[in-house]
C-alpha cells in the first residue's frame, strides 16, 4: 500500500486529467464512516495546491429530504434510508445538471442542514467554466444520478469497519454506544447492502480507494 499523500496525489492527477467543456463533477461515493468527507477535503486541498481552477466542495448529506416527506417506509428502516433519505431530484437539478453540458453553472451546495429538519439559506453560486466539483456522500451512483458524474471515486471499507467506525463516531450524539451500534445493524448497514447489491459501486467506479487503513490506503483504477 502507498502512503496517504501519494494516493491523494494520484487522485488529484486523475481528476485533473478529465477534460470537459463544463465543470468536472466528481463523485466521492461510499458507505457510512468509510472516510469520504475527510478524503474529499484533503483532495480539495491537494487540487488547490496544484491548479488555479476553482474547486467546489459539496456534501450530499445537505441534500436530504425532510423527515416528514419520507412516508413510503418506516422512518428508521433500511428501505427508508436507501430509497427516501436523499433528495435525488434536488441533487440533480440544483447541483449536478447546472454544472453539466448546457447548464448555466448556477448551483447550491445544500438545501437542508445535516439533520434535514431545517432549510438552509444556501446562496446560489456560479461556477467557473473549468471548475472541479468534489461531492461526497452515500448512494451517489444510483441510477437517478449516475449519468451526471464525470468521474466516480468509490471509498471501500468492509461492513465490519463501517460498524466499528460508525459506532465510535455516532455514540457521541446517541444515547449510548449500544444504541449507535444497533442503528448501524438495523438501518445503515442493511440499507447500504441494498445499494452495494443493486449498483455494485466498486465495480462501476473508475477509481476505488481501499480505506481500511487510512494512513496507507490503496488505489485501483478500473477501465
Amino acid at each position: 500500500m502507498a502512503d496517504r499523500a501519494e494516493v491523494l496525489g494520484e487522485l488529484a492527477s486523475d481528476v485533473l486529467a478529465v477534460q470537459r467543456s463544463h465543470p468536472v463533477r466528481v463523485a466521492i461515493d461510499g458507505c457510512s464512516a468509510a472516510g469520504k468527507t475527510t478524503l474529499a477535503d484533503e483532495l480539495a486541498d491537494v487540487l488547490r495546491g496544484r491548479t488555479g481552477r476553482e474547486v467546489i466542495r459539496a456534501g450530499i448529506d445537505y441534500f436530504k429530504r425532510a423527515p416528514e416527506l419520507r412516508t413510503a417506509y418506516p422512518i428508521d428502516s433500511p428501505e427508508s434510508y436507501y430509497f427516501e433519505m436523499y433528495d435525488n431530484d434536488a441533487i440533480r437539478d440544483r447541483l449536478l445538471a447546472p454544472l453539466g453540458p448546457g447548464g448555466d453553472r448556477s448551483y447550491v451546495v445544500g438545501i437542508r442542514d445535516a439533520s434535514a429538519r431545517s432549510v438552509l439559506d444556501s446562496p446560489v453560486q456560479t461556477a467557473a467554466p473549468d471548475a472541479v466539483l468534489l461531492a461526497d456522500g452515500a448512494f451517489l451512483q444510483r441510477r437517478e444520478l449516475d449519468e451526471f458524474w464525470d468521474l466516480r471515486i468509490y471509498i471501500h471499507v468492509s461492513f465490519e469497519t463501517v460498524l466499528r467506525r460508525g459506532t465510535e463516531r455516532d455514540q457521541a450524539w446517541m444515547d449510548s454506544p449500544a444504541a449507535a451500534e444497533q442503528r448501524y445493524l438495523n438501518r445503515y448497514i442493511p440499507g447500504e447492502r441494498m445499494y452495494v447489491d443493486d449498483v455494485h459501486p466498486a465495480d462501476h467506479a473508475e477509481l476505488v480507494v481501499n480505506n481500511e487503513d487510512p494512513a496507507a490506503p490503496s488505489l485501483t483504477r478500473r477501465a
